[in-house]
């Protein structure tokens, strides 16, 4: 990226705070396919001007797999850590693109002592567009059909169903929805730690299932909003050997739709 990204530290350093805190995730930094939503997002703010911050080295993961795992104690370590940091710097605002990290430090951090404002990539995008602030031309996209896969800890657990859908109505495709969408979506199969191991034995992995219902919509881009379901959905193309249809982030399509 032909710009810096400042973290909390240097913010401070300067006696400043930014808008809003971005919370990158173990995703958004270390994987490979991830890390281009990552740069994918901070292009866009970059763009529009919108001063936000990283943790840096500072951060660490938000606990949630342990959580999902069943380890309590490991979740309420890490919590407690990234808790007293992120309290150290004052913060109020926070943004994820991913919505383990968003529902865990919406939700669970609280009673542990961390109230913040917690928002999904896809509203805090919504919002920058309601404010006039973001402005997106979507030509390129013009005569492709999207389909969107509901990430399950941002619809069904936290009830956002059209941030993401109205960020995807701006750009000239048509939105087609899948058989199982919004409220009786279907999961990946990456969530509740599922997603560091193989599955158990069964006719079919729900990846492959979930993937075959997108392909059933003929579409052109599976849009999702989250890095895991990225990963699982992304298999899935190649599953069912359809290397025709793009797996992309929401992000993603926003900057390319920019030429970001």
């Amino acid at each position: 990226m032909d710009f810096k990204i400042k973290t909390m530290a240097e913010y401070a350093a300067e006696g400043k705070m930014p808008e809003v805190l971005f919370w990158v995730g173990c995703s958004g930094s270390f994987d490979d396919r991830a890390k281009k939503i990552t740069r994918a997002f901070c292009k866009i703010l970059n763009n529009i001007g919108v001063e936000f911050a990283v943790l840096g080295q500072e951060e660490s993961c938000t606990g949630d797999p342990a959580k999902r795992a069943g380890n309590e104690f490991v979740f309420q370590m890490m919590a407690l850590t990234n808790i007293e940091i992120l309290n150290a710097y004052q913060i109020k605002k926070i943004v994820t693109a991913c919505p383990h990290c968003f529902n865990t430090i919406g939700n669970e951090y609280p009673e542990l002592g961390g109230k913040y404002e917690v928002l999904h990539h896809t509203q805090f995008l919504k919002n920058l567009m309601n404010e006039g602030r973001l402005k997106i031309e979507g030509g390129k996209f013009e005569g492709k059909k999207i389909t969107f896969h509901d990430p399950c800890y941002l619809g069904r657990a936290n009830g956002e169903y059209e941030a993401p859908r109205e960020l995807l109505s701006k750009l000239d495709a048509e939105l087609v929805e899948m058989k199982r969408c919004k409220s009786n979506g279907l999961c990946c199969g990456a969530g509740g730690a599922q997603m560091f191991k193989e599955p158990e034995k069964g006719k079919k992995d729900i990846n492959i299932e979930r993937t075959e219902e997108a392909m059933e919509t003929k579409a052109d881009i599976i849009a999702t909003g989250c890095p895991f379901c990225m990963t699982m959905m992304s298999d899935g193309v190649k599953g069912v050997d359809r290397q025709d249809v793009v797996v992309k982030d929401i992000a993603e399509l926003l900057a390319e739709a920019e030429d970001l």
